[in-house]
């Protein structure tokens, strides 16, 4: 196939791409979207398999049957709730193949330099191309062997290769950033790595030290092409990675997923950049550019700013936080039941802890015979609800909850007072009073739904702990609110058949 062909796949694919997160942007068409995103991938795959230059078609096959093979299994067996950590996954394996592939192409340069050295070629025009300069050296021969990217990078010319050196470090920097990063966030979100903020000795200072260790290193590299400099900066990236992913608090965590998405699309697109493929370019750049509008919108939602994300360490505790006093009072099934009976208007808050218990489909149900009974029942939904952006809108999807009774944070917040019964379903800091009264608080500031204006308030918790972030909740506290504890499926399983 010609580079016609290709670049015409490129496009069309790059356009379906476009559909599909311009899709995702509603739950009635994320679906569609979906299916958008699966056929752009699968054009781009099959385009570059029978594009100019494709080789090792075996390899290729085993590899693309391989992968298939790992998520099918693997899109079997994770649940709803593991979802946040196999998104960390993900991103922390798009970071690894830019580490790769800029070793492959640095390597690849190496080896042009070996070749004209070889033959005695010690030094050439920087505007000319490798492959010229052995021809002006009577060597034309001397790169016939050569396919693919080593081609590609001999008929570079000299401002080429430092370009392409720029890339290469660039590529591998984010790459090594986004792999330890990701690979730190997929822990705290599957508890194998302690969700408190926490930082080394010397904090930001060593992120600091490492990021211009790395802008010195990039003029070492560009100097001689030096591979030492490139591996010193790699493990001066894994660690700026790894450690800026540590100090930030779990309370704080989906932010670090949206902001990680982001940095594996920008790894993306430098990735492209070295490898001279259009199609990763502008996917790396919707990805890197579509993470990082999500992630302002997400640190907008919970006043926190966008550049102190970025550099972690948010999510901390600045002072004492303020004394909770009093005694959470629990309430049994019948309770709650005859106040849902009694009441005209409930809106429902689902946190993780729906999504731990799968208690969807049973929020579902109770949803239906409310409604059935004249109630008016709606739900709000906190931008960072559960441990992913939005979270909490795919479960209630996948319930089959009608879209038009979820409502965001800004549209329902002001309703509290006028309603009788609040359910708040396995959330924590989102219904924190303590962001709007405790300026020691490390959610301080954080818009929350004011749940506890509302008539009554009942939580359905597990047990009385202060949650994945660890923070204390005043709410669980307050004259008017009730504790329904226990498993939440099991809650609302007993609690459906004494709704009128």
């Amino acid at each position: 196939m010609d580079y016609g062909f290709t670049t015409a796949a490129y496009v069309v694919a790059a356009v379906l791409f476009i559909l599909s997160l311009g899709g995702l942007s509603g739950q009635e068409s994320a679906k569609r979207a979906v299916w958008y995103g699966i056929a752009g991938m699968a054009l781009a795959v099959a385009a570059t398999l029978v594009g100019p230059g494709m080789g090792n078609w075996f390899i290729s096959l085993v590899m693309i049957a391989a992968g298939g093979a790992i998520g099918w299994g693997v899109a079997q067996r994770v649940q709803m709730t593991e979802m946040p950590q196999l998104v960390a996954a993900m991103h922390s394996l798009v970071g690894l193949a830019a580490v790769f592939i800029g070793f492959n192409a640095h390597i690849e340069m190496v080896r042009i330099a070996e070749i004209l050295a070889s033959a005695g070629i010690e030094s050439c025009d920087p505007a000319m191309t490798a492959a010229f300069c052995a021809e002006k050296f009577a060597q034309g021969g001397l790169f016939a062997d050569l396919h693919g990217f080593a081609l590609k990078v001999a008929q570079k010319t000299g401002v080429e290769i430092t370009i392409l050196q720029i890339e290469v470090f660039l590529g591998l920097f984010i790459g090594a950033v986004t792999f330890t990063g990701s690979v730190v966030a997929y822990g705290k979100l599957a508890g194998k790595v302690d969700g408190k903020a926490r930082k080394l000795p010397g904090g930001h200072a060593l992120n600091a030290a490492a990021a211009i260790l790395s802008v010195i290193l990039l003029v070492v590299y560009l100097q001689g092409g030096s591979t030492v400099a490139l591996l010193v900066m790699t493990l001066a990236a894994l660690f700026i990675g790894y450690h800026l992913i540590l100090g930030i608090g779990g309370a704080d965590m989906p932010v670090v997923v949206s902001m990680l998405n982001s940095y594996s699309g920008w790894a993306a697109a430098a990735i492209g950049f070295s490898l001279s493929n259009d199609l990763m370019i502008v996917v790396g750049a919707l990805v890197g550019s579509s993470g990082a509008i999500l992630s302002y919108i997400m640190c907008k939602a919970m006043n926190r700013s966008f550049i102190s994300v970025i550099l972690g360490g948010f999510g901390g505790t600045s002072g004492p936080a303020m004394e909770v006093t009093g005694e959470q009072v629990a309430i049994d099934a019948e309770g709650v039941a005859a106040a849902l009976n009694d009441a005209d208007s409930i809106i429902i808050i689902p946190g993780y802890g729906m999504a731990v218990a799968q208690a969807q489909q049973s929020v579902s149900e109770l949803t239906r015979k409310l409604r059935a009974a004249g109630k008016t029942v709606r739900f709000a939904i906190h931008p960072v609800a559960g441990r992913l952006p939005g979270h909490m809108n795919v479960l209630l999807a996948e319930a089959k909850v009608p879209y038009d009774i979820v409502l965001e944070m800004d549209e329902i917040n002001e309703d509290f007072p006028s309603t009788d019964v609040a359910i708040v379903i396995g959330s924590n800091d989102i219904v924190n009073p303590a962001a709007q009264d405790d300026p020691n608080s490390p959610i301080a500031g954080m818009p929350v739904l004011e749940c506890w204006k509302a008539k009554q308030v009942f939580v359905s918790k597990r047990g009385q702990g202060t949650g994945y972030s660890g923070i204390e909740n005043p709410l669980f506290y307050k004259e008017n609110t009730r504790m329904f504890y226990g498993d939440a499926k099991k809650s609302l399983d007993a609690l459906l058949p004494m709704i009128a």
